[in-house]
């Protein structure tokens, strides 16, 4: 019998030879993953965040030096040259000394010019003038003024100390011949930590009190809408001004400095609390939610453990947005004289001493406090852009 077995045919001209594989067939294939794929999506929400907020450049410099300026609160005694209420009676409103480099074209090294103070006949006022014949070198890592470390432990070591037998006013001084620039320092130690206590208070009292409004709904959401409406219906300067008045002039500043954080947390809770009501009213209803509920969970725990977590990064977000709001009230109330008030040193007190224009006017320099204000209040929006950014899943 003949044989009918046949080669295929040869490829037309012009045609593409067909082409088998002759892999074995996997049924799997589609869904292995390349070690870049597998680790994009295996990553965690935290994660995700963190690689989208690296790519806004302004907000990861921004963060660095917020975590710059609340890492020197931890130094301010280092850092400041003098004490915080230490006085030079014979430098008052003493103008702001230039570092310099060279002295008649040879290298010296950080020095300054000592000061010559001199009256002037017509307005009686100190003039003070560089003695360009004295150079004075700066000591670093050095011995100065004493200091108790946070209150606590006596020491005198500085990163930078005024030269010998003379005086550094980097940025001037005040009406009592204190160094304005080691006032700064200590003052953002107050400023920055009062933010961050207040937006503390005032994220657990969103957290709480809108948790309960969206979950529970009802009549206790009824009662959290109708405390929210009366407290955004009020205007924010008047209020802070009345409740600030409200305290006691016996009170300690310690007690004073408390009473204005919860201040501005009692009045900054709504925005956020209204935003985790309305995420709770959205997600209460999901499968997941009501599967917990059903396995016996308790409400906290279904709260806390499941619906919390789903919007947690769009809550921090938001109230890192909140903080710089805080910082400009404290500085607005104590520049007002309603705030902190002294020997507590924050920004605002600083600025307190500038209400007179006539003294801004000759002694500029009583100004720069509100240049720490204006970079820290900037680099919170950037940071803050880019964590909401960051936390948007559809960015």
């Amino acid at each position: 019998m003949t044989d009918q077995t046949s080669a295929p045919p040869p490829a037309a001209a012009g045609r593409t030879p067909h082409f088998v594989s002759q892999e074995k067939w996997d049924p799997y294939v589609a869904e292995r993953l390349t070690a870049d794929q597998e680790k994009y999506y295996m990553a965690g929400q935290w994660k995700l965040m963190w690689w989208r907020f690296r790519k806004h450049r302004p907000a990861v410099v921004s963060m660095i030096f917020l975590g710059l300026m609340y890492f020197t609160t931890l130094i301010s005694e280092w850092i400041a040259p003098y004490d915080l209420h230490s006085r030079h009676s014979a430098y008052i409103f003493a103008p702001p000394q230039s570092v310099h480099l060279f002295h008649e074209g040879k290298f010296l090294g950080p020095f300054v010019y000592g000061l010559k103070t001199a009256r002037d006949p017509e307005t009686l006022q100190r003039v003070y003038t560089p003695d360009l014949a004295r150079p004075m070198p700066l000591r670093f890592f050095c011995s100065g003024a004493p200091y108790e470390f946070w209150g606590m432990i006596d020491g005198t070591f500085h990163f930078v100390c005024p030269p010998e037998g003379g005086q550094f006013f980097w940025l001037g001084t005040d009406r009592l011949g204190r160094d304005l620039f080691s006032r700064i320092v200590y003052a953002a130690r107050i400023s920055l930590t009062i933010g961050i206590l207040g937006i503390t208070l005032s994220f657990v009292l969103a957290l709480v009190l809108g948790g309960l409004a969206g979950y529970y709904g009802g009549w206790i959401d009824s009662v959290v809408q109708r405390i929210t409406e009366i407290i955004k219906s009020f205007p924010h300067l008047p209020l802070w001004l009345a409740l600030s008045a409200a305290l006691p002039v016996t009170w300690s500043p310690l007690v004073i400095y408390f009473g204005i954080t919860i201040i501005l947390a009692l009045l900054d809770w709504p925005g956020l609390g209204r935003a985790v009501r309305s995420k709770l009213l959205s997600l209460r209803e999901e499968d997941y939610a009501a599967a917990a509920q059903m396995m016996g969970a308790k409400p906290a725990r279904i709260i806390g453990r499941h619906l919390l977590p789903g919007f947690m990064s769009h809550l921090i977000a938001s109230a890192t947005l909140s903080i710089p709001s805080m910082i400009l009230a404290e500085t607005a109330l104590s520049f007002l004289g309603l705030g902190l008030r002294p020997p507590i040193t924050s920004w605002g007190v600083l600025l307190n001493e500038a209400t007179d224009i006539n003294v801004v006017a000759v002694h500029w320099w009583l100004m720069l406090p509100v240049v720490p204000v204006v970079l820290v209040i900037l680099a919170y929006q950037f940071m803050g852009d880019g964590m909401r950014d960051a936390a948007d899943p559809y960015a």
